[in-house]
């Protein structure tokens, strides 16, 4: 009898070993430890904040209520500075020192792709990072999640509709020269060819441009009606302000990487009538939906600062991962969260998100978007969500 015990037990802390009975990293009685990896210090320090941000209050929210099933929430947000080595290094502390359960929310499409090799193979599930690349869920992997429509489906679902609302004859395009430009420029193209049509003209920069003099004379030389930009902040306001001086003024379609009021903050009049894909809304503080207005005061109270659609997203995120959290009950593990989230379903919030579902190969929330466009100054929703 003394022998089967020790046979047992040695059985025992062998499987344990192996973690077939070890509970998931990150989680204890009492608490979940979270991780997010942001640009604090480089040139999209001012999206890592707002991220930032937006994770922290609804954190606070939880753990002022008293938490998830009793454990409060622990996150711990490293610095990228946007540079895919440096997240290396941050998800190799976060998961190997500091035993994250989750990373949430990480910015910046090659610095997550950077991390999966340090993520995946301790079982680190990479949870909604605030990126539109289709990477994020694409191959399928169990432990990728993703919320953001792609820009490729953006552009195939919007140009076509702009092009028919606008009657537009020319379509052209001016993009980044690496992945994300490309994608917008795919995905137009697609969404060109649904409607028979070719995109008329084309024309590219090299990241960190901020002359699009050339660019602009020759889509203007083309007598192009509308421009697609794959473009994101300096380049979207850069490219139109030119456009605008040379006396060329198509319709303008960016994507979700120009929505942000720094469009119209820093671009002022000129940037009237650009049109752009998004999904949640952007929190003016006197925006007329109610919740928002509280929402987006609560947030200014906290932090001294307005918030933006980067701190919906970094909120949302949080939100969301709690929701699956909770589902996933009291034995909280990768296995049980995972398990929760292939019969997910989560619906439209304030900000006008559209419902996300999931399922045991479906990584992907949702993969439409809808149109806004700079009026008076400030974005303004111009349209539902597009169907497919």
């Amino acid at each position: 009898m003394k022998l089967k015990t020790t046979l047992t037990v040695t059985a025992l802390a062998a499987l344990t070993a192996t973690g077939a009975f070890a509970q998931s990293q990150g989680v204890s009685k009492d608490e979940i430890v979270l991780g997010s990896i942001q640009d604090l210090s480089g040139p999209l320090a001012g999206f890592g904040k707002q991220v930032r941000l937006g994770m922290i209050l609804r954190v606070d929210e939880l753990n002022e209520q008293g938490g998830l099933n009793g454990r409060k929430v622990k996150l711990l947000v490293e610095d990228s500075g946007y540079d895919p080595r440096r997240a290396v290094l941050a998800a190799q502390k976060l998961v190997n020192q500091d035993k994250i359960f989750a990373m949430v929310g990480h910015i910046g499409t090659a610095q997550n792709m950077a991390t999966f090799p340090v993520l995946f193979p301790k079982n680190v599930i990479n949870f909604f990072p605030v990126t539109a690349a289709r990477e994020m869920y694409e191959p399928f992997h169990k432990l990728k999640y993703s919320f953001a429509a792609t820009y490729y489906d953006q552009m195939r679902l919007a140009v076509p509709k702009m092009v028919k609302e606008k009657n537009a004859q020319k379509v052209c395009a001016m993009y980044q020269d690496d992945e994300f430009g490309l994608e917008v420029l795919r995905g137009a193209e697609e969404g060109l060819k649904s409607i028979n049509m070719q995109m008329a003209e084309k024309t590219s920069y090299k990241r960190g441009a901020t002359d699009f003099s050339s660019q602009m004379q020759k889509l203007a030389s083309e007598k192009c009606d509308m421009v697609v930009m794959g473009t994101i902040i300096r380049e979207t306001i850069g490219g139109i302000a030119t456009a605008r001086r040379l006396g060329f003024n198509p319709t303008f379609v960016g994507s979700s990487a120009a929505y942000t009021d720094l469009i119209h903050k820093l671009g002022g009049p000129a940037m009237n009538g650009l049109y752009a894909t998004m999904t949640v809304q952007h929190p003016y503080l006197d925006e007329a939906s109610q919740p928002i207005r509280f929402w987006a005061t609560k947030y200014q109270t906290k932090f001294n600062e307005e918030p933006t659609v980067f701190s919906v997203y970094g909120y949302n995120a949080v939100d969301s991962f709690l929701r699956a959290a909770s589902k996933a009950g009291n034995n909280l593990t990768t296995d049980s969260f995972i398990k929760a989230m292939d019969t997910m379903v989560i619906p439209s919030d304030i900000f006008g998100s559209a419902e996300m579902t999931f399922g045991p190969q479906k990584r992907l929330g949702n993969a439409d978007s809808r149109m806004s466009q700079i009026q008076d100054g400030r974005w303004k929703v111009v349209s539902g969500y597009l169907n497919k």
